[in-house]
């Protein structure tokens, strides 16, 4: 089996995109986590531009990797001068990295106009700069950047520089579409030349501007590129990187490629969700493999195919790459849509089961009252286990007051009174918020912590309104979608009233309702008491 070397910028090419500023805490983190995935490589960012660079070279000198090497990343050497008398190449050397990536021009537009330079100083940078650096004891990874663009210009030129580096030796030459536009006919045809001419390793870093950046890096695979460029979740400047959540499984799964070891690919859906609650950005849902969508299915009939035959609308086992199969719940559905869900909750009912059918009759009850159980499984979940009496409220509400101050002044423009009772205890709070909604979420949290400390994990990461019926007015329905995350999963629960107050608040009670009862299902695993619930659990 042909090795891949994955090769990942997701701390250094992903933080350029719009939105993200890591803290070093979170590349620490991003870097633990690529490391168990069995990347190559770990891009972690050019120690010479900012103070936080600077920081995290030094702090992750403490984190032991078992299978990533560091990469530290800048530029060949300024024009003009000697490459031991560039500030930014010591920078590099300072941070301690086995490895180093050094990008250099290999398009003659880009060495005039950019630069500056003559083409002839353009080499001789790219090759001291190597030189220099393979003399530190450094592996050297050289990115050819616009090299497609530069070839497609001026092969000979293109390929000058490449032989710069390869002559200086380098110990990879990346060829790069830095502006993303080449299509993948033309990256192979490129690629293939390139990889007949030299000895020297080709890797490939495609940009995501013409939505090709995945099938460019597999077709510079099968051209012979052996090292692959990109980031988790595709993330980075304009557009996007390539995505190594796509090309990893494309390449093993598919093509029989070794990229990282077989055990470990089964976390590439729980890394892609972590990287993104991190970054702060929401996981794509049509995202291919890890996406919450990639193996959920509707359709009454491709459900009952699915069931009997998951291949027949599965190109993977889901679980291969850590995610798993989904039937969506809505008013289409049937019985053999809803019947692995339920068996999950109660083994032994059948298809043709009484309980079968008051749960499907009550859930075309609730869809036709506004609710869309597709968007939120979780709240569905909750009402087949109370069907079934398999779930007892881990609280009741007594009463709760919302009061708005308009206009609002500085800070909180709300606030929230409530009132529950967790067994024979009554807890009153009060909190404020940046709206109603926020004031009751944060007096709800405020009030079942002390029984519940584990809610405090709990994140409410989106807040949806849909009017349902504008016809209405004022007076219209809606429907409230919440979605909610803690260091295991996230998860969607939903409200419907003419109320956005009232569906908002049922939204909540259902997310807390739902984190708590997987708690209590992860204690019962490994608990000597299985069935006593921990409130201390987290």
């Amino acid at each position: 089996m042909k090795q891949i070397a994955i090769y990942d910028s997701t701390l250094r090419d992903g933080a350029q995109a719009q939105g993200i500023s890591y803290s070093v805490d979170d590349k620490l983190k991003i870097v633990e986590r690529l490391d168990a995935l069995g990347v190559r490589y770990i891009e972690a960012g050019n120690p010479g531009s900012n103070p936080k660079d600077l920081e995290f070279f030094q702090r992750v000198r403490d984190i032991k990797l078992r299978h990533a090497r560091l990469v530290a990343f800048g530029a060949t050497r300024k024009v003009g001068i000697r490459a031991e008398e560039d500030t930014n190449l010591r920078s590099l050397l300072a941070a301690g990295t086995p490895a180093v990536a050094i990008f250099g021009k290999s398009w003659d537009f880009q060495v005039r106009e950019i630069l500056r330079a003559d083409a002839d100083e353009n080499l001789r940078m790219i090759g001291d700069t190597v030189r220099y650096l393979k003399q530190q004891g450094k592996e050297v990874v050289y990115d050819a950047e616009h090299f497609f663009d530069g070839f497609r210009a001026s092969p000979d030129y293109a390929l000058a520089t490449l032989q710069a580096a390869a002559d200086a030796g380098a110990d990879w030459l990346c060829l790069c579409d830095t502006n993303g536009g080449n299509f993948p006919d033309t990256i192979h045809e490129i690629t293939g030349e390139v990889a007949k001419r030299f000895a020297t390793p080709i890797g490939i870093h495609c940009h995501n501007d013409s939505e090709l950046a995945v099938a460019n890096s597999v077709m510079a695979v099968k051209a012979g590129a052996r090292q692959v460029q990109g980031t988790i979740n595709g993330i980075g400047e304009r557009c996007g990187n390539a995505n190594l959540c796509a090309i990893i499984p494309n390449l093993q799964l598919k093509l029989g490629f070794a990229c990282v070891p077989e055990h470990s690919l089964a976390t590439l859906t729980s890394l892609a969700r972590a990287v993104a609650e991190i970054a702060n950005l929401p996981l794509n849902d049509k995202a291919a493999y890890v996406g919450a969508d990639a193996f959920a299915h509707k359709g009454g009939m491709h459900i009952d195919a699915v069931v009997k035959t998951p291949a027949s609308y599965e190109h993977i086992d889901p679980e291969r790459v850590g995610n798993s199969r989904r039937t969506l719940m809505s008013e289409v559905a049937g019985r053999s849509t809803l019947l692995a869900r339920i068996q999950a909750l109660a083994p032994g009912i059948g298809k043709n089961a009484p309980e079968t059918k008051r749960i499907i009759d009550r859930l075309k009850q609730l869809e036709h009252e506004g609710y869309h159980f597709e968007a939120a499984e979780q709240s569905f979940e909750l009402v087949v286990r109370k069907m079934l009496g398999k779930h007892a409220p881990f609280f009741e509400l007594i009463e709760f007051k919302v009061m708005v101050n308009e206009p609002s002044g500085a800070g909180a423009n709300s606030s929230a009174m409530i009132k529950v009772r967790v067994g024979d205890e009554t807890e009153i709070t009060a909190a404020e918020g940046d709206g109603p909604v926020n004031a009751l979420d944060k007096a709800a949290r405020k009030a079942l912590e002390r029984f519940y400390p584990a809610i405090g994990e709990v994140r409410l990461t989106d807040y949806k309104v849909r009017v349902l019926d504008s016809r209405a007015a004022s007076a219209a329905k809606v429907r409230v979608l919440i979605e909610s995350a803690d260091q295991h999963e996230s998860w969607t629960t939903i409200g419907v009233s003419t109320d956005v107050i009232d569906a908002s608040w049922q939204a909540l009670v259902d997310a807390i309702e739902y984190k708590l009862a997987r708690d209590q299902e992860r204690q019962a695993a490994v608990s000597l008491r299985p069935g006593v619930y921990n409130r201390n659990i987290r």
